[in-house]
């Protein structure tokens, strides 16, 4: 591996404030990311390098600084990147952590950096700070079922992906994800005098629902429900559970009068329209990254795309721009069907310091790829090196020579089901996890995905000397063939320290937790305003 720069933290903040590009990336898990990083930090843990960084960073020459708490991940992550064909990658400066280790984040505090916790924290923030710029209309959950046993003339929609609102959701809500709302809000509420109630889990994706809504002056009364699903929980307030309500049709009118209203929003941000011309010089410019995300629904994406742009849909864009979007200072290209949804995406986007265009409308013939998105990774490991699924079970049912099955999956996969006696692995806790487990004669590596273990297997194979295959198919494949599946958290060797659990998921969460996001969210603007590297306006 070639020498490694060392990027300061001043640095980083530099091209931040100046929007040149870079990506920050923390390899740490999920929850252990959560508990503190800056700003801008976008994480990819180790473990799923080979399988994101392609998507997630599309130009090889990219910066990119790396960074975690003393994991000593860097330089494994490194490696991996250059294999993979980066060639700008520093290391953010370190500074002693508790432990001793040398630290990232702790440098990141040392030089007087801001670090927030939780996960998609710019867009959470943004919300924070559109609602105390424009001070969006809200009600609480009391006021809100009021309206209801009242029977009022009101209609609640729910922003949210719809296995989310699936869930639990607000009793009659329907489902419109965020970028639907502008194209379809009027077509469930025709009537200017129906009340619009926007309601999400949390507070972000419905104070950016509201204000989409409002901005974009359609007119009826639109409100937000005050802190989502949450607020309604602790209000002690009945959700509901299985909801299957759900957007209809647009009109030809309807979709025209919505276009020209999320149009003239996007031109008050400030986005432009570039032609198809514009777009391929785009993306033949060899010194900026560009990202082209088509934000209309899963199922139209699949149904017919465009050559080269990747499923964002827009409010989830919105809310997860980090994920979607890893290099900032990076340029971005919207595409819908409708001039509605890019447009109204592009509008926050633009709000939040990126630098978005809208692509033009392009015929039908021109959306030529179908299917979901074929994001592209690194090649499987040679034939020899894979087993198959009646393979695995012959040697399993062996005393001799033993056999540990080695499982990548995410965690809530793995508890959910996979092969009898495998071991949950991190790969970021490769070596400590190996030392824990029996001793074995060769070792077969799975996944839940296909797009983990695969990736994991040259370096099992050099901790432990041993024979080290890879599941053809992965647990899929043994799932198919037949063979029974166990689950649990019975064979743990790593921490399940993969995904943070969001307080507002699920319908089991603590309302201590939930009070504790939301004063949480309450306190980020004030964070913002520390920070001073957000480059943030609201329109």
């Amino acid at each position: 591996m070639s020498a490694l720069k060392t990027i300061t933290v001043q640095q980083v903040r530099q091209s931040l404030l100046e929007k040149i590009e870079i990506a920050l990336i923390d390899l740490r898990e999920e929850a252990l990311f959560a508990m503190a990083h800056p700003l801008f930090a976008v994480n990819m843990p180790l473990g799923r390098i080979e399988a994101d960084a392609w998507v997630r960073i599309p130009r090889l020459d990219a910066p990119i600084v790396l960074l975690d708490d003393g994991q000593k991940l860097t330089q494994r992550a490194a490696l991996a990147l250059q294999q993979l064909g980066y060639s700008d990658i520093g290391l953010l400066e370190t500074q002693p952590n508790v432990d001793g280790e040398p630290s990232g984040i702790a440098a990141w505090e040392a030089a007087g950096g801001e670090l927030f916790q939780d996960v998609n924290v710019p867009s959470k923030a943004f919300g924070e700070l559109v609602e105390s710029v424009r001070h969006t209309p809200s009600l609480s959950a009391q006021e809100v079922q009021a309206l209801q046993q009242a029977q009022s003339n009101m209609v609640v929609l729910d922003v949210r992906r719809f296995d989310e609102y699936n869930t639990m959701n607000i009793p009659g809500g329907i489902n419109v994800p965020g970028a639907e709302l502008v194209l379809r809000a009027r077509t469930i509420a025709p009537d200017p005098a129906t009340h619009i109630v926007v309601n999400c889990a949390g507070r972000t994706r419905s104070i950016i629902g509201t204000q989409s809504l409002v901005n974009a002056g359609i007119p009826n009364k639109v409100t937000a429900l005050r802190n989502g699903t949450i607020g309604w929980t602790l209000a002690g307030q009945a959700l509901e559970h299985g909801a299957k309500q759900r957007f209809g049709e647009v009109s030809d009118a309807m979709a025209l009068e919505a276009a020209s209203r999320a149009q003239a929003v996007a031109k008050r941000a400030g986005v432009k329209t570039i032609s198809a011309q514009t777009l391929l010089a785009y993306q033949a410019e060899s010194s900026r990254t560009t990202y082209c995300l088509d934000v209309r629904t899963p199922q139209e994406y699949e149904s017919a795309h465009l050559p080269g742009f990747w499923s964002a849909p827009g409010g989830q864009l919105v809310q997860e721009t980090d994920f979607h979007a890893a290099v900032r200072g990076a340029r971005i290209v919207l595409f819908d069907t409708d001039g509605v949804r890019a447009n109204m995406s592009a509008s926050w986007l633009a709000q939040m310091g990126w630098d978005v265009v809208v692509l033009e409308p392009q015929p039908g013939s021109a959306l030529t790829q179908k299917g979901p998105p074929a994001y592209p990774a690194p090649s499987l490991p040679s034939p020899a090196q894979c087993v198959d699924a009646n393979t695995l079970h012959l040697w399993l049912s062996q005393a001799s020579p033993r056999t540990l099955v080695l499982d990548f999956s995410p965690s809530a996969n793995y508890v959910k089901s996979h092969i009898p006696g495998a071991w949950f692995v991190l790969r970021s806790d490769l070596a400590r996890a190996l030392r824990n487990l029996p001793a074995a004669d060769r070792y077969v590596l799975t996944d839940s995905c296909t797009r983990l273990a695969r990736h994991a297997l040259p370096e099992v194979s050099t901790l432990t000397g041993k024979p080290t295959y890879l599941l053809e198919g992965s647990t899929p494949a043994w799932q198919k063939a037949g063979f029974p599946s166990d689950s649990g958290e019975s064979h743990l060797a790593s921490p399940r320290i993969d995904r943070y659990r969001r307080p507002y998921e699920g319908t089991d969460a603590p309302a201590q937790a939930m009070q504790a996001y939301l004063d949480w969210e309450f306190g980020l603007v004030a964070q913002l305003g520390r920070d001073g590297t957000h480059g943030f306006r609201v329109i």
